[in-house]
């Protein structure tokens, strides 16, 4: 599993996105090792973000069988449906779970590196 880029910001201002474990050497020669940051923390907050796709993703899926199923059972009818399932989906489902990352992620912890 790759991981989330690590933004960096120098003492002198620069900033790279570095991926964990690599090792950054500023403009100005500080060198930054993102190894600093503990493995569990990093690998735990990326399986948390991971598992909250898979919950979004799984509720997609759950939704498009039932109007599958709907389809399958009441023939072309329910298509009618479709703009209703469809708003739900993008007005109601998707800004809370958008909320609901956004507040997990202002959340994290952030790490302070020393130059080595």
């Amino acid at each position: 599993m790759r991981g989330a880029r690590i933004t960096v910001k120098c003492d002198c201002g620069e900033v790279r996105y570095v991926e964990y474990g690599e090792q950054w050497q500023c403009k100005c020669g500080k060198r930054w090792n993102t190894n600093q940051i503990p493995a569990d923390e990093y690998w735990g907050l990326m399986k948390d973000m991971r598992n909250e796709r898979f919950r979004i993703m799984a509720l997609a899926v759950i939704i498009a069988a039932a109007f599958g199923l709907l389809v399958a059972t009441s023939g072309r009818r329910a298509f009618g449906f479709a703009p209703i399932v469809v708003g739900a989906w993008l007005l109601l489902i998707m800004p809370r779970w958008r909320r609901r990352l956004r507040r997990k992620s202002r959340a994290l912890p952030k790490w302070n590196l020393k130059p080595e």
